[in-house]
């Protein structure tokens, strides 16, 4: 018997994500140590995680034992940081596997999500995996959100969950307090992702809106604000009366002892993580206005730690294969309305000099070329 034979037609033809290498993978291929290669390509804090959480992941001591299901110290935690009660919040590992854990609440084969590209590419993915249909309505020349045509396909197509990231991946956009209020009075459950939101202002998230919003699902992570995307760990504020399907529906022990603690160990260290994020937004500043300098790059504003931009004169993906070999990693799409453009991570103020230095020598190789042509 074949096995393949047996597994579901629409997984099958499924296009998997692409994910972004790891270090030792990326230099194995490049021929250098890690330590040279400037990785900014996926949007992770420069800085890493604070002393503090080093040192809880050197002590841990019941790595033996499995966690804790209900992440209780975590979510207390986080309810002193959010301002959130406990009984709204669930903790996972990574945003990544709440999503995945949404779209198994609510879809089922023949159930509609709503999703606004560009954006982050798992929403489309795991509502594939889902058996859902993904309605599609692509956002405006600026990235804003097309809102009449939302509002439209909500009402004519009944999605049951609506995906919407602020700030937006890839462009770093923020959606306004009154398009909110639009989606949110829609018959949707609108999952707002609030993955990057530190970097527009802490105090700005929305999150402590859904105690009283039914149809809010505010989601965060710990992977940009405290520099632990290796951990994966993540958490979610729900309304109160989806909490008890959730439970339900967990892995009982999804947030490891690892995750856990340096998630602990970072929410007691906000002084340091305060200083990291400010000296990323500052460096934000700096490393668009320099980008701007360079004639065949139209950086667009960002409220996030990356900035996108659009290529002009020549071929995106050939600017990133040139950077590539100098050993510096960027983002590049292959998608329609993004084929000219890539995005960078903002780092520390030393990769910054060196990706525009490198941005300028490759300028300097091309134009070098074409007099040689002419």
């Amino acid at each position: 018997m074949n096995p393949l034979a047996l597994v579901r037609p629409d997984i099958a033809t499924l296009e998997p994500y692409t994910p972004i290498y790891p270090f030792e993978v990326l230099a194995a291929r490049l021929g250098c140590t890690p330590e040279a290669i400037v990785k900014l390509d996926a949007n992770e804090n420069p800085y890493g995680p604070s002393p503090r959480v080093r040192a809880a992941l050197a002590d841990l001591a019941y790595v033996h034992i499995y966690p804790d299901p209900e992440s209780r110290d975590l979510r207390a935690a986080l309810a002193a940081f959010t301002g959130v009660p406990a009984e709204h919040l669930l903790a996972g590992a990574g945003a990544d596997e709440l999503l995945d854990l949404i779209m198994r609440l609510f879809l089922q084969s023949g159930d509609a999500i709503l999703n606004c590209p560009p954006t982050f590419g798992m929403y489309p993915f795991d509502a594939a995996i889902s058996g859902a249909e993904v309605i599609s309505v692509p956002r405006r020349e600026d990235f804003a959100l097309d809102l009449q045509a939302v509002e439209e396909a909500v009402l004519a197509r009944r999605p049951k969950l609506l995906f919407v990231t602020s700030p937006n991946n890839p462009d770093g956009s923020w959606l306004p307090d009154g398009a909110l209020a639009r989606l949110l009075d829609l018959p949707v459950v609108v999952v707002l992702d609030e993955a990057y939101v530190e970097f527009a202002g802490m105090a700005r998230s929305r999150i402590g809106m859904v105690a009283t919003r039914d149809n809010l699902i505010v989601l965060r992570t710990f992977s940009k604000l405290a520099g632990l995307a290796g951990l994966r760990v993540g958490y979610g504020a729900f309304p109160a009366l989806l909490m008890p399907q959730l439970w339900k529906i967990k892995q009982p022990y999804n947030v490891s002892v690892a995750a856990s603690a340096a998630a602990l160990a970072a929410l007691e260290d906000l002084d340091w993580l305060v200083d990291k994020v400010e000296r990323i937004v500052r460096e934000r500043q700096r490393f668009a206005a320099l980008l701007a300098t360079l004639p065949y790059l139209h950086p667009y504003p960002s409220q996030s730690n990356f900035i996108l931009c659009r290529v002009i004169g020549r071929a995106a993906e050939d600017l990133k294969l040139a950077l590539e070999r100098e050993g510096i990693l960027i983002r590049y799409y292959r998608t329609q309305r993004l084929q000219d453009h890539v995005r960078f991570t903002v780092g520390t103020p030393e990769q910054t000099d060196a990706v525009i230095a490198a941005l300028r020598r490759v300028t300097d190789d091309k134009q070098g070329g074409a007099d040689a042509q002419s």
